[in-house]
């Protein structure tokens, strides 16, 4: 169980890579004011609703103690990342604030991952 564990836990942070990635790699369009979601922000952040489902069901079945409000804080976090890209993911330029939200979110989610015990 340990390994099919482990395995989620590197898809999770696969996609964590690929939403974080693809906001990066606009920050200097979103200067310009030309910014917009790229594909791989949306299947970033479906691959980290996927897998943190999976995750908490794994651990769960595995009689491992889980912090189900951490992972409501999450799950909350990660749902108003995708409502924003999915809602906004054909625009050709995206507002920055808009932009600047989801990138913000996405860090947030991460210190939560890590500095919540």
């Amino acid at each position: 169980m340990d390994v099919l564990i482990n395995v989620f836990v590197a898809l999770h942070i696969i996609g964590i890579a690929s939403l974080l990635g693809g906001f990066l790699t606009q920050m200097k369009a979103m200067g310009a004011g030309t910014a917009r979601f790229v594909p791989a922000m949306l299947h970033g952040a479906l691959t980290m609703l996927v897998t943190g489902i999976v995750l908490v069901g794994l651990n769960q079945a595995d009689d491992q103690p889980v912090n189900n409000v951490k992972i409501g804080v999450k799950l909350a976090v990660l749902v108003v990342i995708l409502a924003l890209v999915y809602v906004k993911r054909d625009e050709e330029k995206v507002d920055k604030g808009v932009f600047a939200a989801v990138g913000g979110l996405t860090v947030a989610n991460i210190f939560i991952a890590t500095l919540w015990t």
